[in-house]
């Protein structure tokens, strides 16, 4: 089977890639990650403008695109530029928020990049279960106030909006009663702690105490579900490019440092490792394309599929990042060196939205589910 790009989807890589490469070299990345912000306004706004943001979602939406393989086109090229900007909230709170209808006008802002949309949905304890969300909604006069926490919110504190899952009916733990709630950045009686992310950006905790809420939802399950399984889509591709960075600079270093008046890569254990490697990463890929090829597809299949991508993005991304840095010995710890912050970025990658083991233990039960 062909797994290239199709005419146009090239074209939209090829143009973020150029403007990822004169625009977004390491040096500017590192001061916007660095900075207070934590991210680029003028960037994103520039990316928006060129139809980056639009081609995560479909003609539904606003969009352009919003297929698994459309999402594995913007990701891959963000994994080779170590891209801090808000591409993965947009993404999960779009979907959903698509989903759920009637918010085309938000939507609309959203592809535009004037508008910022944080998406908060994991809690301090759910440990990676969809369902497991205490966070708790209850009417009031004038519409709904929420009540809890949420965990690791990334670029909350320059968000518009935050899309919040809060639980309606049920009892903790169960997919019922799962609803989603727009809540405005600068609602009463909610409190935000920011703070950088060990691989670069800004994220922060949510505490909400009877803060106003607008409802979008009440069954909101599958919908989260799906948006997240399009956000492990887009993980993976952006892990799938770092990889192949990593590799290549690992190559080059082999190349051209000396041991004994002959590049070590001459070394045959080394060879070994490097064919290991390239080996493992095309072996992750495989798993990328099976997710993006599954996103659209019935929800069984797409679930087993996410979880199998996420389980073998973790377990490669680990051994890839690993083996770079040993190669590299110690000058792959280095700040000065590109490869220890994708090497940084791929190892926390393999955390989030789920885990290996997490991933692994929900493949089995969704086969034994089938």
């Amino acid at each position: 089977m062909n797994f290239n790009h199709s005419e146009d989807r090239q074209m939209l890589t090829d143009t973020l890639g150029r403007y990822l490469q004169q625009r977004y070299p390491i040096e500017e990345r590192h001061k916007i990650s660095g900075s207070e912000d934590g991210w680029s306004s003028t960037h994103w706004e520039a990316l928006a403008e060129l139809g980056i943001v639009g081609a995560l979602f479909d003609e539904g939406a606003g969009g352009f695109g919003g297929t698994g393989f459309d999402i594995a086109a913007i990701f891959e090229p963000n994994g080779r530029a170590l891209v801090v900007e808000p591409f993965l909230g947009t993404l999960m709170a779009g979907r959903a928020l698509a989903q759920a209808g009637g918010q085309e006008a938000l939507l609309e802002k959203m592809i535009l990049g004037t508008t910022l949309v944080a998406f908060a949905h994991e809690e301090p304890d759910s440990r990676y279960d969809l369902a497991g969300i205490t966070t708790s909604a209850a009417r009031a006069d004038d519409g709904w106030t929420l009540t809890g926490a949420k965990a690791v919110v990334a670029q909350i504190e320059p968000a518009d909006h935050v899309l919040v899952s809060a639980r309606v009916t049920g009892s903790p733990g169960d997919e019922t009663g799962i609803g989603l709630f727009l809540v405005e950045r600068t609602a009463d009686r909610l409190n935000v702690r920011g703070y950088p992310l060990i691989d670069g950006g800004r994220g922060g905790e949510i505490g909400l105490q009877e803060t106003p809420a607008q409802l979008i939802t009440a069954d909101a399950y599958s919908l989260v579900e799906e948006a997240i399984a399009a956000g492990i889509v887009a993980l993976s591709w952006e892990a799938v490019g770092i990889m192949d960075v990593l590799k290549a600079a690992t190559l080059e270093y082999l190349r051209t440092r000396k041991q004994f008046g002959v590049p070590i890569g001459k070394f045959q254990a080394l060879q070994h490792r490097m064919a290991t490697i390239a080996l493992e990463i095309e072996q992750a890929r495989s798993a990328a394309i099976n997710a993006a090829d599954a996103l659209d597809g019935d929800r069984q299949k797409r679930e087993r599929a996410v979880s199998a991508a996420k389980y073998t993005i973790g377990r490669v991304g680990t051994l890839v990042a690993e083996e770079a840095i040993q190669m590299h010995g110690g000058i792959g710890m280095t700040w000065e060196l590109p490869l220890a912050h994708y090497a940084k970025r791929l190892t926390m990658i393999g955390h989030q939205l789920g885990d290996e083991d997490h991933h692994l233990d929900r493949f089995v039960m969704l086969g034994q589910a089938a």
